[in-house]
């Protein structure tokens, strides 16, 4: 089997070789890949896990993957479910909660360095 690929310049995105890392409270992350304009990361829910409201000053979109998530945006809140999706805009305050287990696929413009350091 080859080495993992750097997530920083690698064209393809194993999602075998990346490892979750648990923030607590029924979330969980992965970073899938990225460069310094994008990352792209998976992020798992447990049924009632929140994704408190926050704002960070990078663009994002976001994919349901599989599970129901209340997404509210700037005050506006919509039920999502597999396939759906949603853009933040910049320093937009937005969060979700899981109604049950669900994964949202995010994309940032520009990377998110916080989420490395």
């Amino acid at each position: 089997m080859d080495a993992a690929p750097d997530r920083r310049t690698d064209v393809f995105v194993l999602d075998d070789a990346v490892a979750w890392e648990d923030l607590g409270g029924g979330v969980r992350r992965k970073i899938l890949g990225y460069n310094p304009t994008m990352m792209m990361t998976r992020v798992a829910f447990d049924a009632g896990a929140v994704g408190a409201p926050h704002r960070h000053p990078h663009h994002q979109c976001a994919v349901v993957e599989s599970g129901v998530f209340d997404v509210t945006i700037d005050g506006r809140t919509q039920r999502l479910s597999a396939g759906d999706g949603y853009i933040v805009p910049s320093n937009a305050l937005h969060g979700v909660v899981a109604i049950g287990p669900g994964v949202l696929l995010d994309i940032f413009t520009p990377m998110r360095q916080d989420f490395l350091d």
